[in-house]
């Protein structure tokens, strides 16, 4: 049995934090503003993951309100929600990211990024895909305000 999960997340880009993007650091001015790492594709991610197996939203999960979670790296996220996966008897096949970021030029380091993910998710290269988009300066991303991340997760029973 198969399943599709979609992720979605957003965060302003605000002073004095790291940028954070598929839990890798990335080199820029401002950071993402959030009650954890904010890191957004992680998030999107998650969220993708936890909708493919019906296990609810990363709000659920893993709630701001949550003390635990406060500063957290987004990777813990990610991986507690690959081991509820598995627990439940499924597995990842592919992922599929896009991030919309006006700024920085996410271009050079996209292989990087689906490297990195591929390895957190123990699967082959070729079975993550990240893609980059500006906001072709519309809204809070075009101004770059902001980056956001849509996430698309097949699973499949083990």
């Amino acid at each position: 049995m198969f399943r599709v999960g979609i992720g979605h997340d957003t965060h302003r880009l605000g002073p004095d934090r790291p940028l954070i993007l598929g839990g890798l650091r990335i080199e820029h001015s401002r950071g993402l503003v959030g009650h954890s790492d904010a890191d957004v594709v992680l998030h999107a991610l998650t969220d993708a993951m936890l909708g493919a197996a019906g296990l609810g939203d990363i709000g659920d999960a893993y709630p701001d309100t949550d003390p635990r979670f406060k500063d957290c790296d987004s990777r813990l996220f990610v991986t507690e929600t690959l081991k509820k996966l598995s627990d439940r008897g499924w597995r990842i096949v592919n992922v599929d990211l896009t991030i919309f970021a006006q700024e920085p030029k996410l271009g050079p380091i996209k292989t990087s990024m689906r490297e990195h993910l591929a390895a957190m998710l123990s699967l082959a290269v070729d079975a993550v895909n990240v893609k980059a988009k500006t906001g072709e300066k519309v809204g809070a991303i075009g101004r770059a305000e902001a980056i956001g991340c849509q996430a698309a997760v097949l699973i499949e029973t083990i």
